[in-house]
């Protein structure tokens, strides 16, 4: 018999649906091919996000991000979530509120003004989390199309990301933090290659903060991956975080402006989200993916 996969509350975030909305529909498109039932929450705002409102006042960004978890329990559903940062920061709300008591009885008080309850019957799953660990490898395996023509044998770069991993103690992951290999894992059952380079785990440089307020800053720890990568001759870079992708994508440009003088040619390295390549592995049509022709966007910014 096969094994019944459960419904998830599919969160959005910000990024996505202002950026990158072909990351939702290659979710959406890809789960719904692998049988995975994912349901809207509506009325979910912001994580929020976890560099800026928790480092500002803790206890409203435990209360935005439980009013964003209630969305789910009224669902009856665990959490799927295609960012880091959103992955992050609820998380650990999730986290704090079923360990902390205190903090649980304050955040219902206000919850309770708009008629919400945190309860703490839920999960928070990455999408990255639900594909390696219950919908499972072999199940996926079993799906791609490695017959295909050409064959998906691309070179990858993986950037895992940082809230994906750490802290490691609260999340799912049974491996090193300092040496994870589950997404290179998923990414290598597409029939592609994950291939390994220079301070692989380093930040995208837009995290914490920093590309809001420090943006030359970001950009230099960007310069750096992107050098690192092209070291390694790869055909792609592969993410699975809306912020990062800008960072390492739309960061290509930027950098190629501002640190003209310090790179030795400039960047064009293709981007691409997991879905969109494991949607690729399982024969999905280009459309379906957001891998579309590219279009002529000369004269619009920041092209």
């Amino acid at each position: 018999m096969s094994k019944e996969m459960p419904k998830y509350s599919l969160f959005l975030g910000c990024v996505i649906p202002n950026r990158y909305p072909f990351i939702e529909a290659a979710t959406r498109n890809v789960f719904e091919e692998l049988g995975i039932e994912l349901i809207d929450m509506d009325g979910a705002s912001c994580c929020p996000a976890p560099g800026v409102f928790r480092g500002f006042d803790i206890d409203t960004w435990l209360v935005i991000g439980a009013r964003n978890i209630s969305i789910a329990e009224e669902n009856g559903t665990d959490i799927a979530l295609m960012c880091n940062g959103c992955y992050g920061s609820l998380l650990e709300v999730n986290h704090t509120l079923k360990d902390n008591k205190e903090k649980l009885k304050l955040v219902n008080k206000h919850l309770s003004k708009i008629g919400r309850k945190f309860q703490g019957t839920v999960k928070i799953r990455h999408i990255i989390d639900i594909l390696y660990n219950e919908f499972g490898t072999e199940r996926i395996k079993n799906r791609i199309k490695y017959n295909r023509n050409p064959p998906l044998d691309l070179r990858i770069a993986v950037h895992y990301g940082c809230h994906l991993l750490k802290p490691g103690n609260i999340r799912p992951w049974d491996q090193e933090v300092e040496d994870p290999h589950f997404l290179d894992e998923l990414v290598e059952l597409t029939g592609c290659k994950s291939i390994d380079y220079k301070d692989k785990l380093l930040c995208c440089g837009a995290g914490g903060g920093v590309r809001g307020a420090f943006k030359e800053v970001s950009l230099d720890f960007t310069r750096e991956k992107l050098e690192n990568i092209t070291a390694a001759g790869v055909d792609a870079i592969l993410t699975v975080c809306p912020f990062c992708q800008l960072q390492l994508d739309l960061g290509q440009l930027e950098i190629n402006g501002i640190f003209k003088d310090k790179i030795s040619a400039p960047f064009k390295i293709p981007v691409i989200y997991y879905t969109q390549l494991l949607g690729l592995a399982l024969g999905m049509s280009l459309e379906s993916l957001g891998l579309l022709k590219e279009h002529d966007l000369k004269g619009v910014p920041p092209f």
